[in-house]
């Protein structure tokens, strides 16, 4: 018997975040798995369908086409319901109502979370489609236990409901460090790297004004990333000081020549579904100053030093105790990559093909959590982290 689905390729006409990201990954690696004989993809056939205007995509197994000639929500709602088959797999947030055999990835719900750091527009989008998608949706998918706990809160879905299919890290062991003259002027052991938009959830602006008294103590922040003004609202943009650099968009390359050759990444977000950032720059061994809220101990476990995003001076403290003790700079650097191998888009991309055969009644939602070899986990009302709870996680990491 053959299984048809399909891929909800809007994600390849949108910038590349985190969110796509995702996608891209968990897209690539269903197409391995499928080429390597996985058996949950015996007899499944997968299509990735996309708008015309897309950005090409090469895989070997799954078959790509494009199809309208607009994009955006309106291609969604009303081209991609024609053109899917049994089944369809959304990844990034929204698809189409009016598929009920759907498999839907919600990555958080910061738009309520964090209201004032998105577009009214956005917002009240998001606030309409997403409940309605998931109440039709046939599996429900996250990225972290925080986000499920968030969906379920949220009145979204039913306890028990969400299955938590986090990132993974092996995309960023393919980059090869190379500086542009930029980023070879700006890194160095005094150089801290902020990656995120100037949305007011990721809290950029209090590093920012921190910048005096970063300098003062001989500090310098490298600023990567850009803002979608079509989704976010903007809060404390660039500054004018002179130990703070505004590098804009970096490629891969660029990125990992800075995070290895500067003294931390500095990630402190009010709020995230996940925090992508803080494990690529685990994967490359830079040291990690995450904020102790959301997700991120989920992620960082003891690979990270935290401090409260509304307290500055736990920052600057943080950095100070980072860059004066080459020891623990040394300890977080392994710690970080072998907390990274614990997230792998392989094992990711095998639990939505559990997902998928689970939602084609192949198994059940019980046998699928059963097996070995993968991370997620259904999450009932008021579960806990994959390991301790956070705070747990917080203390034993202050503790380095």
């Amino acid at each position: 018997m053959t299984r048809c689905w399909t891929i909800n390729g809007r994600f390849l006409t949108q910038p590349l975040t985190g969110v796509q990201r995702y996608a891209h990954e968990i897209v690539a690696s269903l197409d391995r798995l499928i080429r390597d004989g996985h058996p949950l993809a015996q007899g499944l056939d997968v299509e990735l369908v996309m708008p015309k205007h897309g950005n090409q995509v090469s895989l070997e197994q799954i078959a790509v086409r494009r199809a309208g000639n607009f994009g955006g929500h309106l291609w969604e709602q009303l081209v991609l319901p024609g053109q899917a088959r049994e089944g369809l797999l959304s990844l990034c947030n929204t698809g189409p109502i009016l598929a009920s055999k759907q498999i839907l990835c919600i990555h958080d719900v910061n738009t309520r979370a964090f209201p004032q750091s998105y577009s009214r527009q956005f917002r009240l989008l998001h606030r309409l489609l997403i409940p309605l998608i998931a109440k039709r949706a046939a599996r429900v998918t996250t990225v972290s236990a925080f986000s499920a706990a968030e969906i379920v809160r949220e009145g979204i879905c039913p306890p028990g409901s969400v299955t938590v299919i986090p990132n993974g890290h092996e995309h960023a062991l393919a980059w090869s460090p190379k500086h542009s003259d930029e980023t070879r002027r700006v890194a160095g052991p005094n150089t801290i790297v902020v990656i995120g938009s100037p949305a007011p959830h990721k809290n950029v602006g209090m590093l920012l004004a921190l910048a005096p008294r970063l300098a003062a103590a001989g500090f310098r922040l490298a600023l990567v990333g850009g803002l979608d003004s079509r989704v976010f609202q903007a809060g404390a943009g660039p500054s004018d000081d002179v130990n703070v650099a505004a590098l804009g968009r970096l490629s891969d390359n660029e990125l990992a020549a800075l995070l290895s050759s500067s003294l931390c990444l500095a990630f402190p977000s009010f709020v995230e579904g996940f925090g992508l950032p803080p494990l690529e720059a685990m994967v490359i061994g830079c040291p990690v100053v995450v904020s102790d809220r959301a997700s991120l101990p989920e992620l960082c476990a003891d690979a990270a030093i935290y401090a409260p995003p509304d307290q500055p001076d736990a920052w600057i403290e943080a950095f100070k105790r980072l860059r004066a003790d080459p020891t623990l700079r040394f300890r977080m650097a392994a710690t970080g990559r072998a907390r990274a191998q614990e997230f792998r888009w392989s094992v990711s991309a095998e639990a939505y093909l559990k997902e998928m055969a689970v939602a084609d009644g192949l198994i059940t939602a019980a046998e699928a959590a059963s097996m070995t070899g993968s991370k997620s986990a259904s999450l009932g009302g008021g579960a806990e982290f994959r390991a301790t709870r956070p705070e747990a996680r917080v203390a034993a990491a202050r503790g380095l």
